[in-house]
């Protein structure tokens, strides 16, 4: 599959959620970025992290468990801050393109809102 954020074909093909649910799930992460992301730092070519606003860390964790159960390319880890939490998003070297289109994915919808 080629994976590209502009389009809403960014689904990586190991994602085992129903086909119905996939556009409800997008148009979920979508929201997330678009309200509660400050911003997305590249911290290695199979790793960032989201930098969520504090008030929103529930419903990150809530989301990254979600995903993790039925997309098994990605892994989450969260770090609380007195002003925010930092959700990383890992994947394997092989999924790096995945992990490409998760961030332009959030960048462009964070940017969205500027």
């Amino acid at each position: 599959m080629t994976l590209s954020p502009a389009h809403e074909d960014w689904v990586p093909s190991a994602c085992t959620l129903a086909t119905a649910e996939q556009p409800i799930r997008v148009a979920e992460l979508d929201r997330f970025f678009a309200t509660s992301v400050r911003a997305v730092r590249r911290r290695g070519p199979a790793r960032l992290e989201v930098i969520v606003d504090a008030g929103a860390g529930a419903w990150a964790r809530d989301l990254a468990g979600r995903e993790s159960r039925c997309c098994s390319v990605f892994g989450f880890d969260f770090t609380d801050t007195a002003d925010d939490v930092v959700m990383g998003v890992a994947v394997a070297a092989a999924h790096r393109e995945v992990l490409d289109a998760f961030a332009a994915r959030a960048e462009s919808r964070i940017g969205a809102r500027r």
